[in-house]
C-alpha cells in the first residue's frame, strides 16, 4: 500500500479548511438552522466528516461532507480511460457540498473539490466544480454565477471557463429527459499537466468562488415571497436532481462502488420531492419559462 505524499497531506489540510468554512458561512446566513455532524472511519483506511445542514430558516437540508480514503482497488467509476487497466491501490479526498433551499426562488447548488493519488506515480489528478439549479430563473443571478466563475479560472488558465463550462454542460445531462439539470458552472477531470500544488489553489478557489456567489444569491431571493404552487414546482423539479444523482453521478457512484458510507452519500438528497403523471396549467407555465433556459 502507498504512503501519504506530502503534497496530499496539504491536500488534506486545504480541502479540510474549505469544509469547515463552508460550514461556518451557511451557519451564520442561516442560525436557525440544525448542524449534525458525524466522523466515520472506511473499512480500508480513511475516512471522514459528514455534516447535515436541515431545518433552518434558509436551508430547508444541506450537506457539507468531507473524505479522505485510502483503497486497493480503485472503481471505474473514478477512472479516465488513460488511467484504467494498472492501478493497484490509491488515495482519494474530496469536498462535496449540496444545499436545497427553502425558498423555491433560491437555486438548488452543488460543489464537489477531489484528488486522487495511486501507485503510479504518474497517475495522480484533480477534479471538481459546481453548478446552480434554480427552479425560477433570474438573468442577473445567472450572470453572476457565470462572470464570477470566469474570473477565477482565467486567473489560472484562459481557455478553463470555455472547456470547464462546455464539460459542465455536457455531465450535468438528464439523458432520459434529453434536458439539462440547471444553468451550468463547471465541471472539469484528470487535470494533471501543472503541479499539483497549481491545482490546490484553483481548487480551494473555485470553493470559495462558489461560495460567495451562492451567498449573494441567496441574499438576493430568500425573502422573496412565494405560494404553494412555487413550492409544488420545486419538490417536483427537485425530482429532476434525484434522478441524476442515481443515474449519471460520478461521485454517488464512486461512493457506492467504493464501499462508502451511504448515509453520507445520499445526504445530497432532498427532503421532499413529487412526481406527478399529469400536471396543472400553472406547474405548466413554470416549466415552459424554466425549460427555455435549460
Amino acid at each position: 500500500m502507498i504512503q501519504k505524499s506530502k503534497e496530499f497531506l496539504s491536500i488534506e489540510k486545504v480541502f479540510k479548511n474549505i469544509q469547515k468554512e463552508i460550514i461556518q458561512a451557511f451557519t451564520y446566513i442561516d442560525d436557525k438552522s440544525n448542524l449534525n455532524t458525524t466522523s466515520w472511519k472506511y473499512k480500508h483506511g480513511g475516512g471522514g466528516k459528514s455534516c447535515e445542514i436541515s431545518d433552518g430558516d434558509i436551508i430547508e437540508k444541506g450537506m457539507v461532507n468531507y473524505s479522505s480514503i485510502k483503497g486497493k482497488v480503485l472503481p471505474n467509476s473514478a477512472l479516465a480511460k488513460k488511467n484504467k487497466g494498472d492501478i493497484k491501490s490509491f488515495f482519494a479526498t474530496g469536498v462535496s457540498v449540496v444545499i436545497h433551499p427553502n425558498n423555491p426562488f433560491v437555486p438548488c447548488s452543488h460543489l464537489n473539490v477531489r484528488y486522487f493519488e495511486t501507485d503510479k506515480k504518474d497517475k495522480w489528478w484533480f477534479g471538481g466544480g459546481y453548478d446552480l439549479t434554480p427552479y425560477f430563473v433570474f438573468k442577473d443571478d445567472i450572470k453572476l454565477w457565470h462572470d464570477n466563475t470566469k474570473k477565477t479560472c482565467d486567473n489560472y488558465d484562459k481557455r478553463f471557463y470555455g472547456n470547464f463550462s462546455k464539460q459542465c454542460d455536457e455531465y450535468f445531462y438528464i439523458e432520459h429527459r434529453k434536458e439539462k439539470r440547471g444553468v451550468g458552472g463547471i465541471f472539469y477531470d484528470n487535470l494533471n499537466k501543472n503541479d499539483k500544488e497549481f491545482y490546490k489553489n484553483f481548487s480551494r478557489d473555485v470553493a470559495f468562488t462558489y461560495l460567495d456567489s451562492y451567498l449573494n444569491i441567496i441574499k438576493r431571493r430568500n425573502k422573496k415571497k412565494y405560494s404553494k404552487a412555487h413550492k409544488e414546482f420545486q419538490h417536483i423539479r427537485r425530482g429532476r436532481y434525484v434522478e441524476f444523482n442515481l443515474l449519471y453521478d460520478r461521485g454517488t457512484i464512486f461512493g457506492l462502488q467504493s464501499g462508502g458510507r451511504p448515509e453520507s452519500i445520499l445526504m445530497s438528497m432532498p427532503p421532499n420531492v413529487v412526481w406527478k403523471n399529469k400536471l396543472d396549467s400553472k406547474i405548466q407555465q413554470f416549466e415552459k419559462k424554466l425549460k427555455k433556459y435549460l
